[in-house]
Formats: structure tokens, sequence, C-alpha cells
């Protein structure tokens, strides 16, 4: 196969890692190209985390050549051709070209190849397919190039096949659309994922939610969402996205709208966007466990969908003290961005007045500086309450008299009312 086109050096294919790998490969008269995102990134002149190397030389060679060159290799997936290369603190992912002779689900038995071509006709999208070498010449058997420049997601062969191999690759067809397409969507690519949707709880929690993410921090996800769920295929993961609309406007506010230092895209905002406000606390919960959130994930969730308290402009100065103090800034601003998105999503030109007061109370918010409750939980059994439920009452009742009285009552002056609330009997 000739060339169809040239990259220019990249920062990552002239890093001394880089080199180091690649020249192992020259030295040892072996072939390596790099291959994927890497390619596919750079001819878009977007950044690169993930570089990824193919090769015609099976795996166990692979792992001489770098040990030879005193690289460190890892045998991540040697029965599959991949080996990892460690140089300082980067990774690379060197995979042996294959052929699958027979697929099921996420895994297929392999044999090895060296025929670049046969390789490319496993993967997933044109745009995934295309390799360079050192000297940035693109090797593109599947008109990936020109489908990168026309925004055009397009599978490999067969689009219903490609999915029967893999079923996450109907939900990667999706966001790789919100991320490199432009419409309109591919009409087989369309009707493979619609057809096969229904198989889409046959993946794990943590691969659904990572798609999921990467969908939701789209620069416009809400074009994708909307065309997800008339096409069905939330109902099979998120049967609970109502708002686009709101995700849309959440969306919008930081990626063109407004710039607020700190506050960066989050996927865990625009989630709770997409669910709404109406949303009882053991449904979004419910949410949070399907997609196998962490515990930080699961609470910041419940935290930005939870009914109380208000948090927007109208609300007093004490009352976004007292809501930074109990909730943390960042969920306050999160909650503040959530309720500014969901009357934009009713409006959409607000009155000037109200956008202005919209961005000084997220300012405010970020502002705020909170006193530690001055009382723990040994203070209360000090004074000779057992250990139980009451004592965290109790620190709440005072807690509350103290935030009240504007965070001013030192500990002394909180003591007591520990004890005249502990002598009340509250």
């Amino acid at each position: 196969m000739e060339p169809t086109g040239l990259i220019p050096p990249q920062p990552w294919m002239t890093a001394p890692e880089t080199r180091t790998v690649m020249d192992a490969f020259r030295a040892a008269g072996a072939e390596a190209r790099f291959i994927g995102g890497c390619v596919r990134d750079a001819i878009l002149k977007r950044p690169s985390k993930d570089i990824d190397i193919a090769t015609p030389v099976e795996p166990e060679k692979v792992l001489e050549i770098l040990e030879s060159a005193g690289i460190h290799a890892i045998p991540t997936g040697i029965k599959h051709g991949t080996v990892t290369a460690v140089v300082g603190h980067q990774h690379f992912e060197i995979t042996t070209l294959r052929v699958d002779v027979e697929s099921y689900g996420r895994h297929a038995r392999v044999a090895f190849t060296d025929d670049w071509t046969q390789d490319a006709a496993r993967r997933d999208f044109t745009i995934n397919a295309m390799s360079c070498d050192e000297a940035g010449n693109i090797y593109d058997p599947y008109n990936g190039l020109e489908d990168l420049g026309r925004g055009w997601v397009r599978f490999v062969g067969d689009a219903e096949q490609r999915i029967e191999e893999d079923v996450l690759r109907l939900l990667r067809f999706f966001r790789f659309f919100a991320e490199y397409g432009k419409p309109p969507i591919s009409s087989k690519g369309l009707l493979a994922a619609r057809k096969l949707a229904h198989r889409l709880p046959e993946l794990s929690g943590e691969r659904v939610r990572g798609e999921l993410f990467r969908i939701l921090t789209a620069p416009n996800p809400a074009d994708t969402v909307t065309m997800m769920r008339a096409e069905r295929i939330l109902h099979h993961i998120l049967p609970e996205a109502g708002h686009v609309g709101q995700l849309r406007m959440v969306a919008w506010l930081l990626e063109r709208a407004m710039k607020f230092d700190g506050v960066e895209i989050d996927p865990v905002r625009r989630l709770a966007a997409l669910l709404g406000p109406e949303l009882k606390p053991e449904q979004v919960l419910a949410v949070a466990d399907r997609l196998k959130f962490s515990k930080r994930e699961r609470k910041h969730l419940a935290d930005m969908c939870a009914a109380k308290p208000e948090v927007h402009p109208d609300i007093t100065p004490k009352a976004l003290h007292i809501a930074c103090a109990n909730l943390g800034n960042a969920i306050v601003v999160d909650r503040a961005l959530l309720t500014w998105a969901d009357e934009l999503a009713e409006e959409a030109h607000l009155p000037s007045n109200r956008t202005e007061a919209w961005r000084a109370f997220i300012e405010a918010a970020l502002k705020v500086e909170t006193t530690p409750f001055p009382l723990q939980g040994r203070d209360v059994l000090a004074l000779g309450v057992s250990h139980g439920p009451r004592v965290g009452q109790l620190l709440k009742q005072v807690e509350a008299w103290w935030q009240d009285r504007d965070f001013r009552p030192g500990r002394e002056e909180c003591l007591d009312e520990l004890r005249k609330t502990i002598d009340s009997g509250a």
C-alpha cells in the first residue's frame, strides 16, 4: 500500500521516549507504525494521550526487541498480540497485526499476519484504521482521511457485523459522532445501532459509564443525546434521561457563554442536568449504582440532584454562606449552574440583569470562605451523652444555631448552647 497523506512532525512523534521505542524496532530491522487515535488526532491537530504502535512482528519477538534495547516490556495481552513498552512515564501499547479467526463478544481468537490491510479491516471505524510511519506518511486503506475531513463516522465493513463482534462499538459510534462527526450521521450505522440496541444491557456498567461520560463531555452533547433518545438507544442504558434542554444549556454555559476560574467541564454535572430535578433520591442513586459510580461520583451526583436547599441569586448572602458551609462551594456552584441552565431551557434569552445576577452569584459562591464548626462528637460525649444517633442530632442543632448567628460564636459559646440543648431534652 502506498501512503496517501503526510502528517507534519508531532511532539509525541519526536519525543525521546517515542524515539527510543521506534529506534529499537529499526535497529532490529522490523517495521513499526503509529496507529489509530494518535494518527487521527494528529490530522485534526488535537493532542494525543495514548500512542499506539502496530507491527507485523509477533509478540514474543516484540518482547525480545524491547528487552534487547533495555526497554521495560510487559506482556499485557500477549495471546492477542499486545505488549506494553514503558519508557520513563510513557506507556506504549504495541500490537502485532492480526485477523480475527473467531469472534465472541469483546473477545476473539486471533491469528497474526503481516498484512496491514487485513489488520485494518478488524478495526471499528474508518477514521481509526489509519496508520503512519515515523516520517508521517499516512496509510489509509478505508478512506478514513476523507471521512475525517467530512465528519463522517463510518464502520469498517458491515456495521451490524462490527457491533455484533463487540456491542460496545454501538456506544462508541455515538461517542465518535459527538467528538468528530458532522450531520448527517451514517444511516447504515444508525440502522445497525437501532437493531442491536437491545444488547446494550450485556455491557458492564463501567464500560457504559466510560462511553457515556465521553459523549457528555463532547462540545455539543445534546444533539447526540437527542438522537440516542429518538432511536431508543438510551432506553436501554439511561431511561431516566429526560432533560436534554437542560443538558444543552449547561454545556453552552461553560463551553461558550461564561468562564469561571476553577470550574471545569464535568460529566457528572452534565449527567445531573440530563436527569433533571424531578427524580427521587433513590432513583438518582439507582442510576449511580447501575453505572458503577465510585463513592465520590455517587455522592456528587446525589448532592447535585437534591431538591434542598435551593441555590439561586434570589437567596440571601447568609443563605449562600450556609449552603457553602453545608454542601461545599463546588456543589453550590454545580447546583447554581444546573438551575441557571433550567431557566435557560425555559427561556433561552434571559434579561441581561438576570444573567448578570447569575454570574455574580456564582462568582460569590466561589469566593465564600467557610469556618469549621468548633464542636465535634467527642464534645457531646464529654457532656455525658451516650453513643448513638442523638450525638449527631445534637451537633446539627447547635451547628444550625451557630450558622444562624453568621458563624460568629466561638467554641465556648457553642459549648454553652450545647449544654442548654442537652438540658432542655431537645
